[in-house]
């Protein structure tokens, strides 16, 4: 079973940059997919990065694709998310997660899909 731990949340002015990580441990990383998600206040979890095993292949929700970058570093047990142009829509709780399952790309996972989940890191985008 493997953990997950988020950082690098924080509050950013409209149009700034953040860099989220997320630290696995247990298990071997190259196992699990991994993805991204948030939740806003009031609304519903969205999915918005998965990336595969090797990290070759990314996939991209509609509202933060040329925005964001998700990345991971199977060396470090890491994967990260690379969050620029920030607007206040962005403001959210953001969560890894993790699937086992060999992933090879082409569509964006849901959060249906994923075994594991960190407890979440919270940015705030101000105007």
């Amino acid at each position: 079973q493997v953990q997950l731990v988020e950082s690098g949340g924080g509050l950013v002015q409209a149009g700034g940059s953040l860099r989220l990580s997320c630290a696995a441990s247990g298990g071997s990383f190259s196992d699990y997919a991994m993805g991204w998600f948030r939740q806003a206040p009031g609304k519903e979890r969205e999915s918005i990065a998965t990336i595969t095993n090797s990290g070759s292949r990314a996939a991209y929700a509609d509202s933060v694709k040329g925005r964001f970058t998700i990345s991971r570093d199977n060396a470090k047990n890491t994967v990260y998310l690379q969050l620029n142009r920030l607007k206040p829509e962005d403001t959210a709780v953001y969560y890894c997660a993790a699937r086992t399952i060999y992933y090879t790309g082409g569509y964006l996972l849901t959060g249906d899909n994923m075994n594991y989940w960190g407890r979440g890191t919270l940015v705030t985008v101000s105007l």
